[in-house]
């Protein structure tokens, strides 16, 4: 916590009362996050290389993908490390939804490290089992549920907010943890589908983090909440610090994984990210418009859950390939286009769920 070194000396220089300023401390946590990716990104890719820590292509999908075979991989390590050593620097780690950010990036994440360190140095292109990878993330969702469920301050307690709408909220009541179970495993696999092509999902991860940005300061400062009919959820504005930090990585990793990539983020970064997303949400109570923000993460995973379930009753598969992304590379779409293409998609669907704040 450098900010409270740096705040306590404004008692002797009244400059340094600007860390005090949840918004000072994001504009510093998004640049601090972006130098340790530029820092240790070049770092990581050699030693990666080294380690023969590369990626399997698969033969069956986008032929232009086979050029990527031998990419490093598990480049989310960097992601990771820099959106927590950012928050360690310029967030109140006393602040309880802080320190649940920090576990569910961090713990989706290790779930998504075992898996990578399966496919990649044991060489076992499964990975980590099917249900032990959904279990451990149904029982990491599980204990973040509990720790919102069992919260005797929270008044909105097991309440979901409907967007549109000023006061309309539905009380959930013991549904309230297997929904949460539902957004955050829901996210962070929908991320890990969508990281399919280079910078796609981290360039829509680095947007969904300036919306949630927007959500959490407003929801955490009693003014703009009350102004804006927003639920009024103290001590979530300090979250602005957390997002500021995601999108200062997102830009980072962004510089390595544009087209063509110098290094994938792998399982390690898309869980950590998707579980972190999730969080966010049901923090916010804004698990709804997290759907808004994240269209084409919920598009990534309907179009596989479509293709699969069309493929096992008729035979006959609705897309080219899936995820979506893959149907329109196969249909003869460059890849750049098809990323810048989602990206404008993400960006109009961001601006889109910011207008629930007024329009209620």
């Amino acid at each position: 916590m450098l900010y409270k070194l740096l705040y306590y000396l404004h008692d002797y220089y009244t400059p340094f009362n600007v860390f005090r300023y949840i918004t000072f401390r994001t504009a510093l946590a998004i640049i601090t996050s972006l130098l340790i990716t530029f820092i240790t990104a070049p770092w990581l890719i050699r030693k990666l290389r080294t380690m023969c820590m590369t990626q399997y292509v698969r033969d069956d999908g986008p032929q232009t993908h086979l050029k990527k075979e031998g990419t490093p991989t598990m480049g989310g390590i960097i992601i990771i490390l820099s959106v927590v050593g950012s928050v360690l620097m310029w967030g109140e780690l006393s602040n309880k939804f802080v320190l649940i950010m920090i576990t569910a990036i961090v713990g989706f994440g290790l779930i998504g490290l075992v898996d990578d360190y399966l496919k990649v140095v044991r060489k076992n292109p499964k990975g980590l089992r099917g249900w032990y990878k959904f279990g451990a993330q149904i029982a990491l969702a599980i204990g973040i549920g509990f720790a919102f469920y069992y919260d005797p301050n929270d008044i909105y307690i097991a309440k979901l907010s409907i967007p549109f709408f000023k006061k309309w909220l539905i009380d959930l009541g013991w549904f309230y943890i297997p929904f949460t179970i539902l957004v955050i495993v829901g996210s962070s696999n929908a991320v890990n589908l969508t990281d399919g092509i280079d910078g796609l999902a981290i360039g829509l991860v680095g947007i969904a983090s300036l919306a949630n940005a927007v959500f959490v300061y407003i929801s955490g400062h009693a003014g703009f909440s009350q102004y804006l009919q927003v639920l009024y959820l103290p001590g979530t504005g300090e979250l602005t610090v957390f997002c500021g930090a995601m999108f200062g990585a997102a830009l980072g990793f962004l510089w390595y994984n544009s087209y063509p990539a110098d290094i994938f983020m792998g399982d390690v970064g898309s869980l950590g990210l998707g579980g972190a997303l999730g969080t966010l949400a049901v923090i916010t109570k804004q698990e709804i418009v997290l759907a808004v923000v994240g269209a084409i993460f919920v598009l990534e995973t309907f179009s596989v859950i479509i293709q699969v379930a069309s493929f096992k009753l008729t035979g006959k598969r609705v897309f080219k390939m899936a995820p979506i992304h893959h149907h329109f590379e196969v249909k003869g779409w460059p890849e750049p286009k098809v990323i810048i293409r989602f990206w404008i998609v993400g960006i109009i669907l961001a601006l889109l769920s910011l207008t629930t704040l007024k329009v209620r």
